[in-house]
């Protein structure tokens, strides 16, 4: 059984983790402002915002949580009820903070799609071994 990074219990895969990379809270005067230069909506700027902060963000998980993680994506995007935009929102009674809410992300299924999109490239190899591999001895 596939163990979280950091505890000794089953890895759960959770899609805010996604978002890690763009978590402001605390940062609000560093990390914040550097992201407000970017338009999430832009193709350009998201393409930057996945490849220079989600995906480097993820770097501490191995390959086979990412191939986890990427398979959880994959069938929550399949799942046409998944409200992706509930990832952006604000609970302030939790010190997680997105730099852009909710209503700032004209099409969250999309910024998903593009997450998995890139991560697909970048960690092609990586992902193509823990494809190679019998998921059931992890």
């Amino acid at each position: 059984m596939l163990k979280h990074p950091f505890l000794n219990i089953p890895y759960n895969p959770q899609l805010s983790v996604l978002l890690r990379g763009i978590e402001i809270y605390d940062r609000e005067h560093t990390l914040g402002e550097e992201l407000q230069e970017y338009n999430p909506n832009d193709i350009e700027d998201r393409e930057k915002i996945i490849n220079l902060y989600i995906l480097p963000a993820l770097n501490y998980l191995s390959y086979r949580h990412k191939f986890t993680l990427l398979e959880k994506l994959k069938t929550e995007l399949k799942n046409e009820n998944t409200d992706f935009s509930a990832l952006f929102e604000s609970d302030y009674d939790d010190p997680k903070t997105i730099a852009w809410d909710e209503a700032d992300i004209i099409n969250a299924r999309g910024f998903f799609e593009r997450i998995l999109s890139n991560a697909e490239i970048i960690w092609h190899e990586e992902l193509k071994k823990a494809a190679s591999e019998d998921q059931s001895e992890w």
